[in-house]
């Protein structure tokens, strides 16, 4: 496998953090260059360890683990989508309260794990091709730490317009993402 086709694979693996970090972003209005790299950071870091973890259990795990991984990610998923939704009614009712304290590491932690199952997976197919596992966790982790960081920022940048509307939005996205997880 060649650098090509691992940044290829990152692309596709930061997409759901990507979209989560635009959520973020939507249902936070002050995210500024700081907050968007910590927001990279958290996706960044579980991108690259989930794959990692996967190379070294792809032995031990098999795919049984793999099945229960998607209904785990739908479940988190769901949950934060069905708060975001239920902080946009409060917003719509005149609640102006912080309605997602996003930078949280008790909000953060199960998101990012929630969007790099699927990296899980990866590495452990990646056990079974000749490939640096090292190189290939590094570019996963900085594509995915980039694409999160800018989602968030763009988020905020919707956000701040539409806020109410942008919090529900996010919801449902993070909701279909689970749906999608879970097909």
């Amino acid at each position: 496998m060649n650098i090509g086709q691992i940044i290829a694979i990152a692309v596709g693996l930061a997409m759901d953090a990507t979209a989560a970090g635009i959520c973020i972003g939507l249902s936070d209005s002050k995210i500024n260059a700081k907050k968007a790299l910590i927001v990279g950071l958290y996706f960044g870091s579980f991108q690259a360890i989930m794959p990692l973890m996967g190379f070294v259990a792809a032995g031990f795990v098999g795919d049984r683990f793999m099945s229960h991984g998607n209904i785990i990610a739908f479940a988190i998923l769901s949950f934060i989508g069905g708060k975001m939704l239920f902080d946009s009614y409060k917003l719509r009712n005149g609640d102006s309260a912080e309605v997602h304290p996003s930078l949280r590491w008790t909000k953060m932690i199960p998101l990012a794990l929630a969007t790099s199952i699927d990296a899980l997976a990866v590495g452990a197919s990646m056990a079974l091709l000749e490939i640096n596992i090292t190189l290939a966790v590094m570019i996963i982790g900085a594509v995915t730490f980039t694409l999160a960081a800018l989602g968030a920022k763009l988020g905020s940048r919707l956000g701040n317009k539409y806020r109410t509307l942008a919090v529900f939005v996010g919801g449902v996205v993070l909701i279909f993402m689970g749906i999608l997880l879970l097909l």
